[in-house]
Protein backbone atom coordinates (compact mmCIF):
# COMPACT_ATOMS: atom_id res chain seq x y z
CA UNK A 1 0.00 0.00 0.00
CA UNK A 2 1.13 3.44 -0.71
CA UNK A 3 -0.45 6.71 0.50
CA UNK A 4 -1.54 8.35 -2.29
CA UNK A 5 -2.18 12.66 -2.47
CA UNK A 6 -3.70 12.66 -5.65
CA UNK A 7 -3.83 11.26 -9.52
CA UNK A 8 -4.39 13.70 -12.19
CA UNK A 9 -3.70 13.89 -15.89
CA UNK A 10 -2.67 16.96 -17.20
CA UNK A 11 0.42 18.85 -19.03
CA UNK A 12 4.00 18.27 -17.85
CA UNK A 13 5.07 21.60 -17.08
CA UNK A 14 8.90 20.99 -15.85
CA UNK A 15 12.28 18.95 -17.24
CA UNK A 16 12.54 18.04 -20.42
CA UNK A 17 9.39 16.62 -21.07
CA UNK A 18 7.63 19.99 -20.73
CA UNK A 19 4.21 20.31 -22.89
CA UNK A 20 3.46 16.35 -23.39
CA UNK A 21 0.73 15.09 -21.98
CA UNK A 22 1.34 13.42 -18.51
CA UNK A 23 -0.20 11.60 -15.56
CA UNK A 24 1.04 12.17 -12.11
CA UNK A 25 1.15 10.13 -9.08
CA UNK A 26 1.74 12.65 -5.93
CA UNK A 27 2.68 10.38 -3.11
CA UNK A 28 2.00 11.90 0.77
CA UNK A 29 4.68 13.09 3.13
CA UNK A 30 8.09 14.77 2.64
CA UNK A 31 11.48 14.88 4.60
CA UNK A 32 12.22 18.03 3.66
CA UNK A 33 10.58 22.11 4.34
CA UNK A 34 11.88 24.29 1.63
CA UNK A 35 11.46 27.59 1.83
CA UNK A 36 9.94 28.18 -1.59
CA UNK A 37 7.49 24.85 -1.58
CA UNK A 38 4.11 24.94 -3.33
CA UNK A 39 2.81 21.42 -2.48
CA UNK A 40 2.53 21.76 1.25
CA UNK A 41 -0.74 19.96 0.83
CA UNK A 42 0.82 16.85 0.21
CA UNK A 43 3.12 16.63 3.56
CA UNK A 44 -0.15 14.76 5.63
CA UNK A 45 -3.27 14.33 3.44
CA UNK A 46 -3.90 11.04 1.30
CA UNK A 47 -5.53 8.22 1.54
CA UNK A 48 -4.30 4.49 0.88
CA UNK A 49 -4.18 2.71 -2.34
CA UNK A 50 -2.50 -0.71 -3.47
CA UNK A 51 -0.60 -0.70 -6.36
CA UNK A 52 -2.77 -2.54 -8.94
CA UNK A 53 -5.43 0.19 -7.79
CA UNK A 54 -2.79 3.04 -8.60
CA UNK A 55 -2.01 1.47 -12.05
CA UNK A 56 -5.28 0.78 -12.88
CA UNK A 57 -6.17 4.66 -12.35
CA UNK A 58 -3.05 5.45 -14.48
CA UNK A 59 -4.48 3.17 -17.37
CA UNK A 60 -7.39 4.90 -17.10
CA UNK A 61 -6.07 8.05 -18.51
CA UNK A 62 -4.16 6.60 -21.72
CA UNK A 63 -1.26 8.35 -21.86
CA UNK A 64 2.14 6.52 -21.65
CA UNK A 65 3.56 9.18 -19.77
CA UNK A 66 3.76 8.94 -16.07
CA UNK A 67 5.16 10.87 -13.22
CA UNK A 68 6.33 10.00 -9.75
CA UNK A 69 6.00 12.80 -7.24
CA UNK A 70 5.06 14.23 -3.61
CA UNK A 71 5.83 15.37 -1.13
CA UNK A 72 8.72 13.21 -1.73
CA UNK A 73 7.88 9.88 -3.25
CA UNK A 74 11.00 7.97 -2.01
CA UNK A 75 10.08 8.19 1.82
CA UNK A 76 7.85 5.25 0.81
CA UNK A 77 9.65 2.15 0.50
CA UNK A 78 6.76 1.23 -1.32
CA UNK A 79 7.11 3.55 -4.74
CA UNK A 80 10.32 1.63 -5.76
CA UNK A 81 7.39 -1.02 -6.80
CA UNK A 82 5.09 1.26 -8.36
CA UNK A 83 8.46 2.58 -10.73
CA UNK A 84 9.35 -1.22 -11.61
CA UNK A 85 5.86 -2.21 -12.16
CA UNK A 86 4.67 0.89 -14.23
CA UNK A 87 7.97 0.12 -16.22
CA UNK A 88 7.06 -3.72 -16.91
CA UNK A 89 4.25 -2.69 -18.56
CA UNK A 90 6.27 -0.39 -20.68
CA UNK A 91 5.26 3.31 -19.36
CA UNK A 92 7.42 5.83 -19.92
CA UNK A 93 8.08 6.52 -15.75
CA UNK A 94 9.49 9.98 -14.28
CA UNK A 95 10.62 10.53 -10.83
CA UNK A 96 10.62 13.92 -9.40
CA UNK A 97 13.00 13.52 -6.41
CA UNK A 98 14.43 16.13 -3.76
CA UNK A 99 17.48 14.59 -3.75
CA UNK A 100 17.96 14.15 -0.21
CA UNK A 101 17.14 10.24 0.02
CA UNK A 102 19.12 7.79 -1.85
CA UNK A 103 18.17 7.15 -5.60
CA UNK A 104 20.15 3.58 -5.61
CA UNK A 105 17.64 0.95 -5.66
CA UNK A 106 15.38 3.09 -8.45
CA UNK A 107 14.86 0.84 -11.64
CA UNK A 108 17.05 1.44 -14.14
CA UNK A 109 14.31 2.11 -16.85
CA UNK A 110 12.96 5.13 -14.65
CA UNK A 111 14.12 8.79 -15.52
CA UNK A 112 15.13 10.53 -12.51
CA UNK A 113 14.81 14.77 -12.33
CA UNK A 114 16.39 15.31 -8.84
CA UNK A 115 17.06 18.52 -7.31
CA UNK A 116 19.87 19.73 -5.41
CA UNK A 117 18.79 22.33 -3.15
CA UNK A 118 20.20 25.90 -3.17
CA UNK A 119 21.05 27.98 -0.59
CA UNK A 120 17.44 29.75 -0.34
CA UNK A 121 15.68 26.58 -0.11
CA UNK A 122 16.61 26.09 3.57
CA UNK A 123 17.24 22.66 2.80
CA UNK A 124 20.99 23.18 1.22
CA UNK A 125 22.27 20.42 3.98
CA UNK A 126 20.09 18.04 2.93
CA UNK A 127 21.74 16.98 -0.13
CA UNK A 128 22.75 13.38 -0.74
CA UNK A 129 25.71 14.38 -3.29
CA UNK A 130 26.50 10.35 -2.89
CA UNK A 131 23.47 10.50 -5.25
CA UNK A 132 25.43 11.95 -8.29
CA UNK A 133 26.93 8.40 -8.78
CA UNK A 134 24.05 6.96 -9.86
CA UNK A 135 22.71 9.72 -12.23
CA UNK A 136 22.43 8.12 -15.61
CA UNK A 137 22.78 10.37 -18.93
CA UNK A 138 19.02 10.24 -19.48
CA UNK A 139 18.43 11.71 -16.06
CA UNK A 140 17.93 15.27 -15.13
CA UNK A 141 19.28 17.24 -12.08
CA UNK A 142 17.41 20.23 -11.19
CA UNK A 143 18.27 23.83 -9.51
CA UNK A 144 15.44 25.67 -8.24
CA UNK A 145 16.80 29.42 -7.72
CA UNK A 146 15.73 32.51 -5.84
CA UNK A 147 18.68 35.11 -6.22
CA UNK A 148 22.05 35.49 -7.46
CA UNK A 149 23.79 33.78 -4.60
CA UNK A 150 21.36 30.66 -5.47
CA UNK A 151 23.13 31.23 -8.86
CA UNK A 152 26.68 31.42 -8.10
CA UNK A 153 26.05 28.26 -4.99
CA UNK A 154 24.85 26.28 -8.48
CA UNK A 155 27.73 27.04 -10.95
CA UNK A 156 30.35 25.82 -8.69
CA UNK A 157 28.39 22.39 -7.86
CA UNK A 158 28.13 21.89 -11.27
CA UNK A 159 32.11 22.21 -11.99
CA UNK A 160 32.70 20.76 -8.51
CA UNK A 161 30.80 17.19 -9.78
CA UNK A 162 31.03 18.08 -13.49
CA UNK A 163 27.42 17.50 -13.67
CA UNK A 164 27.52 18.38 -17.50
CA UNK A 165 29.27 14.99 -18.06
CA UNK A 166 26.64 13.20 -16.50
CA UNK A 167 23.52 14.24 -17.73
CA UNK A 168 21.18 16.95 -18.11
CA UNK A 169 21.33 20.39 -16.04
CA UNK A 170 17.63 22.35 -15.43
CA UNK A 171 17.65 25.76 -14.18
CA UNK A 172 14.38 26.85 -12.45
CA UNK A 173 13.54 30.32 -10.52
CA UNK A 174 11.66 30.08 -7.75
CA UNK A 175 7.96 31.47 -9.02
CA UNK A 176 7.39 34.83 -8.52
CA UNK A 177 10.95 35.61 -6.66
CA UNK A 178 13.16 35.71 -9.64
CA UNK A 179 12.26 36.82 -12.72
CA UNK A 180 12.86 34.52 -15.52
CA UNK A 181 14.26 37.48 -17.96
CA UNK A 182 17.16 37.69 -15.05
CA UNK A 183 18.48 34.31 -14.93
CA UNK A 184 18.03 33.51 -18.71
CA UNK A 185 20.76 36.83 -19.03
CA UNK A 186 23.16 35.37 -16.12
CA UNK A 187 22.95 31.83 -18.01
CA UNK A 188 23.43 33.85 -21.41
CA UNK A 189 26.62 35.74 -20.13
CA UNK A 190 28.54 32.63 -18.58
CA UNK A 191 27.57 30.65 -21.59
CA UNK A 192 26.20 27.42 -19.76
CA UNK A 193 25.67 24.43 -20.97
CA UNK A 194 21.81 24.43 -19.01
CA UNK A 195 17.84 24.26 -20.23
CA UNK A 196 16.35 27.13 -18.52
CA UNK A 197 13.05 25.75 -17.61
CA UNK A 198 9.46 27.79 -16.18
CA UNK A 199 6.77 25.83 -14.63
CA UNK A 200 5.00 25.61 -17.84
CA UNK A 201 1.56 24.66 -15.61
CA UNK A 202 1.60 27.69 -13.69
CA UNK A 203 1.56 29.84 -16.59
CA UNK A 204 -1.58 27.62 -17.99
CA UNK A 205 -3.48 27.44 -15.37
CA UNK A 206 -3.67 30.05 -12.00
CA UNK A 207 -0.42 29.18 -9.74
CA UNK A 208 -2.19 27.64 -7.13
CA UNK A 209 -4.52 25.49 -8.61
CA UNK A 210 -4.23 21.95 -7.81
CA UNK A 211 -4.60 18.50 -9.96
CA UNK A 212 -3.11 20.37 -13.30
Amino acid sequence: MLKINEIFHSIQGESTYAGRRCVFVRLTYCNLRCTYCDTEYAFDDGADKSIETIIEEVEGYNCNLVEITGGEPLMQNESLKLMKNLCDLNFEVLLETGGSLPIRDVDDRVKIVMDLKTPSSGMMKKNLYENIDFIKKSDEIKFVMGGRNDYEWAKEVIEKYQLNNKCQILFSVVFGQLEPVTISEWILEDKLNVIFQLQMHKYIWEPDKRGV
